[in-house]
């Protein structure tokens, strides 16, 4: 497994990262099924995993935490916080009150006494940028963290923290986490170029588009999601009456003899194709099962020529995501229609 250098940090990363999303009740319920998951990753030379508080509702946390014993010290630990851990309105978001508590918790899920890379999960409106990166940068100083990190967030606050950090002397975000698949690449049009100008590293998720580019979907069939599928609590991802997926299964169909004329499967091209721009670190691979996790294992040190690259330039134009929804994010000032009028 290749390794890259994380945002100029020192810390060596291999080019898959293991994301945990799916280990325990949101996909692999059997805590021992999932700690084997994990160690195969790690025998097979990944040495990073990242994880959120909130998958599972912490559970995803715990079961690392299980999988990491005697293995800590060669792994890279990324987890995240900002999504609602309880009822209460603290209980959530970037303040320095539940950032010092949402840590705790973390570390103590994952029976570790640091975390190699913390990452703000979503932007917050609600908190100014400086008090975050303040809290954040004293989790730094006193060794609970080793480095930070945001994810999805848009472009002008990636900047805007940059900009905090070096004014107010705070600890800077070293990468960031934003979607990018062959069918989602609307961060090429500024989000990477702002990875690449500050020297951040750039970790990568849904890199499969949500299991659009598996290989179930397309072929001669035109086979499309089914109920059985994640369609089921996201369908504004897989409804193909909506014309951003019915252009996402035309393009999957395309994608899928690009792959064949290069003798690849679909998801060898789809992770080639993301760690072929010259920002991205780490492509996080999500596996909800053992035999997904070394299905994806056989895609690794895949390289794609300049054509076959184009070609897939030709079906998808760089710069474009086929379905807006697949980041999971938009800014207040698009969902608050009461910032829109007087």
């Amino acid at each position: 497994m290749n390794r890259r250098i994380l945002g100029g940090t020192g810390i060596s990363v291999s080019e898959y990262t293991l994301g945990a999303m799916m280990l325990g009740a949101w996909g692999t319920k059997d805590h021992d099924e999932a700690v084997r998951i994990v160690h195969t990753a790690l025998d097979a030379g990944i040495n990073a995993i990242d994880t959120a508080d909130m998958y599972s509702d912490g559970e995803s946390e715990v079961i690392v935490g299980k999988a990491l014993k005697g293995r800590r010290d060669d792994v890279v630990l990324a987890t995240k916080f900002h999504n609602p851990m309880g009822p209460d309105a603290n209980q959530r978001g970037n303040s320095r009150r539940w950032i010092v508590r949402a840590v705790e918790a973390s570390l103590r899920r994952l029976g570790t006494d640091w975390i190699d890379l913390y990452q703000v999960h979503r932007p917050d409106p609600n908190t100014d940028i400086d008090e975050t990166l303040s809290a954040l940068s004293d989790l730094v100083r006193s060794g609970k963290v080793r480095a930070i990190g945001s994810s999805t967030f848009p472009t002008g606050e990636i900047v805007e923290a940059q900009w905090v950090a070096e004014k107010r002397g705070h600890v800077r975000f070293r990468s960031e986490q934003p979607p990018y698949s062959m069918l989602a690449r609307a961060i090429e049009r500024d989000v990477l170029p702002a990875v690449q100008k500050y020297g951040m590293g750039a970790l990568t998720w849904s890199p499969l588009a949500g299991g659009w580019l598996s290989g179930k979907y397309g072929g001669p069939d035109g086979a499309a999601p089914s109920a059985a599928t994640r369609s089921s609590f996201l369908p504004q991802l897989f409804d193909t009456s909506l014309p951003g997926n019915a252009a996402k299964l035309t393009a999957v169909t395309e994608l899928r003899k690009v792959a064949a004329d290069a003798g690849l499967t679909l998801p060898a091209l789809a992770t080639g194709f993301v760690l072929s721009h010259p920002a991205i670190t780490s492509v996080i691979i999500g596996p909800r099962t053992h035999d997904q996790l070394t299905s994806l294992l056989d895609t690794a040190g895949t390289v794609l020529s300049g054509d076959i690259l184009d070609r897939v330039d030709e079906i998808v134009p760089p710069g474009t995501d086929l379905n807006h929804d697949i980041t999971h994010y938009d800014p207040p000032a698009l969902t608050d229609k009461a910032l829109r009028r007087r």
